[in-house]
């Protein structure tokens, strides 16, 4: 008999009245306490599959988690994209030239709940692709994402620009990400995984006096929409991010001291129509969506995440 149909004592069948004279409680005090008993029985039901779903979902996340390649993960929009992706379980071989930068990446993925693994390496030396995307696929068991964010500045204009540095920056910038896609293709295809190219506003805009730099950038979004296409049938996903002035060590390495830094800076207010230079993290946001299954749907894309700079003309 099902005794939840019954509201009240009267109710009730005899057998259960009968019960209640017996310990000398009401019939409808004795139905409550069933209720309470039936209800703490059901909340510890309720209790101990929850837990068990938690634990259900955390090994799913864990499983599933990405198993990412960030060059240039020592600083900048590298390292952030690094810890972003930490954040949300995925183990990482951070790339870089810098051992003990490397090392306290490492730390860093792990404290943020992620899988951390450091790679010492110049992403243009001859055998470097290889070794990386080996690396990654030994110490990861796989790649479902390649991030490339290394990269250099420099100033000149086309008269000023010498072979040397045309070749470097071209090298660091645009065949170095090639070579590594390259080598990391069979890998992707495996996972059905996606790359994101670190791009910038002068692959999309001319700006005088970075002119390798400019070239360089173009190069590759040019690479992210020609890659796009040819590893769709795959079911790899290219697509770019294009950022303005982010602060970073960047422009510091490229030789600019702090006292010109500042300025430039302080000029990104005027430059950027959201009146600011971005932070690393907003990068790294847009490339953990990029890379994410949200964005199963994108490829070939170069995006501008530049507070308005590509809209405006050179100034």
């Amino acid at each position: 008999m099902d005794l939840y149909r019954h509201s009240g004592a009267k109710n009730l069948p005899k057998e259960w009245c009968a019960l209640g004279r017996v310990f000398g409680v009401s019939s409808r005090n004795l139905l409550g306490g069933l209720y309470s008993t039936r209800d703490k029985r059901k909340g510890k039901r309720d209790k101990g599959q929850g837990k068990r779903e938690k634990e259900s979902v955390k090994k799913a996340r864990m499983s599933n988690a990405q198993r990412v390649i960030v060059t240039g993960a020592t600083s900048g929009i590298g390292r952030a994209a690094a810890l972003r992706f930490a954040r949300a379980g995925a183990a990482i071989l951070a790339v870089g030239r810098d051992d003990a930068a490397l090392g306290e990446v490492a730390a860093a993925i792990e404290q943020e709940g992620g899988r951390g693994a450091t790679f010492a390496a110049d992403v243009t030396a001859r055998d470097a692709p290889e070794a990386i995307v080996r690396a990654a696929v030994d110490r990861l068991g796989g790649i479902t994402t390649l991030v490339n964010a290394a990269g250099v500045i420099g100033s000149g204009s086309v008269e000023t620009t010498n072979d040397e540095q045309w070749d470097a920056i071209m090298d660091i910038n645009a065949r170095a990400p090639f070579r590594l896609m390259r080598a990391a293709t069979p890998a992707l295809a495996e996972t059905g995984g996606s790359i994101v190219n670190v791009s910038s506003v002068t692959g999309l805009r001319a700006f005088p006096g970075v002119l390798a730099y400019c070239v360089s950038k173009a190069a590759v979004d040019q690479l992210t929409r020609c890659a796009a296409l040819e590893l769709a049938p795959r079911r790899v996903r290219v697509n770019a991010v294009n950022p303005g002035v982010v602060i970073s060590n960047l422009h510091r390495r490229a030789g600019m001291d702090e006292e010109h830094y500042a300025s430039f800076l302080a000029r990104a207010r005027d430059t950027h129509p959201l009146g600011r230079a971005g932070e690393p993290q907003e990068i790294a946001e847009l490339i953990h969506f990029l890379a994410s299954d949200r964005a199963g749907w994108i490829t070939g894309e170069t995006i501008s995440i530049d507070g308005g700079r590509h809209l405006t003309c050179a100034r």
